[in-house]
């Protein structure tokens, strides 16, 4: 069984304790006394704040406390966004009816929400066509500015030129 995060009932070791929760009456106790209280309402004694001083502890159902806090945590998780990245892939010498092609992918992947990575690889001796390349991409960049914007600007990486878009909200 995995430790739990917070000690509970006989796992606190301060010998007093701030004692906090519903139908408590709020005050210092010792130890004793605050596990009796928990004991006579059937629920635990879970240590909040250990660092205080004395340590903060509440009177709740340990179990349903931490369903809640799954629960919590689950709808925030769900929440965030995951980030989708899309490539397309370019060659030096693309012609138009490709370029239109792959410009109408782009458009979807951005209408989507993902993010756009374009790029023009090199094969063999066609690096030296770098300035077609940063052409082609600068060329889409413009095409789509109006859903995306540019994250990053052509950059070349051995035998790639990378760019980057990111969707418009």
């Amino acid at each position: 069984m995995k430790e739990d995060k917070h000690r509970i009932n006989r796992k606190i070791t301060s010998p007093e304790v701030r004692l906090v929760g519903d139908n408590v009456e709020v005050g210092v106790y010792t130890i004793s006394q605050a596990l009796a209280i928990a004991d006579e309402q059937e629920l635990d004694l879970v240590e909040i704040s250990p660092k205080a001083v004395p340590p903060v502890c509440k009177v709740m159902d340990y179990k349903k406390f931490l369903y809640e806090q799954k629960k919590r945590d689950k709808a925030l998780k769900s929440k965030a966004t995951k980030v989708v990245i899309k490539e397309i892939r370019f060659g030096p010498q693309t012609d138009d009816h490709d370029y239109a092609f792959k410009k109408k992918h782009a458009e979807k992947f951005l209408k989507e929400g993902a993010k756009l990575k374009a790029f023009v690889f090199f094969k063999g001796r066609s690096i030296i066509y770098k300035e077609q390349g940063q052409i082609l991409l600068l060329r889409l960049a413009q095409d789509l500015e109006d859903l995306g914007k540019v994250e990053q600007m052509p950059k070349l990486e051995g035998k790639r030129m990378t760019m980057f878009i990111a969707p418009k909200k």
